[in-house]
């Protein structure tokens, strides 16, 4: 039986690269899930943070926030009769993480202090649903993490 010496060595260490080498190009990719990037306009967006901060607290400061349920119709979102929103107008974002185009984004009327986002533009699975409004001209934003299922 002959003795391993350097240059058996260095032929092992060879094979283990590229057999490390051909599994990170045959193998790795198959596990690896859709990376999208969450949105397009990332640092625009960045750069305009700190008004969804203050929107998030000032919706804390409120005695009572909109609440949401699932109903066979979609989700129905109630307001509480202390929210008086500018026109009554709300903004809505249907975010899906794993696929941008089954974000929803609308701009909605209340009719008395509800609205509903109908189920045929939901698909199954994870949402984070973010709820904008305006009451005398200071911004308000409530986030709701959503499984339709």
């Amino acid at each position: 039986m002959k003795k391993l010496n350097w240059g058996h060595g260095l032929a092992i260490a060879l094979g283990c690269f590229i057999l490390f080498i051909l599994f990170l190009i045959f193998i790795f990719p198959i596990g690896k899930q859709n990376a999208e990037m969450v949105s397009d306009n990332y640092y625009e967006e960045e750069l305009n943070y700190q008004e969804v901060i203050d929107a998030k607290n000032n919706a804390a400061k409120l005695e009572k926030i909109p609440s949401y349920q699932a109903t066979r119709e979609g989700i129905l979102m109630t307001f509480p009769e202390t929210i008086k929103a500018d026109d009554n107008k709300v903004n809505f974002i249907l975010f899906r993480t794993d696929d941008a185009n089954l974000d929803v984004k609308k701009e909605v009327t209340l009719q008395h202090n509800t609205f509903l986002i109908p189920k045929k533009v939901i698909s199954k699975g994870s949402y984070t649903l973010k709820i904008k409004w305006k009451e005398n001209k200071k911004p308000y934003q409530v986030d709701y993490d959503i499984l339709w299922k």
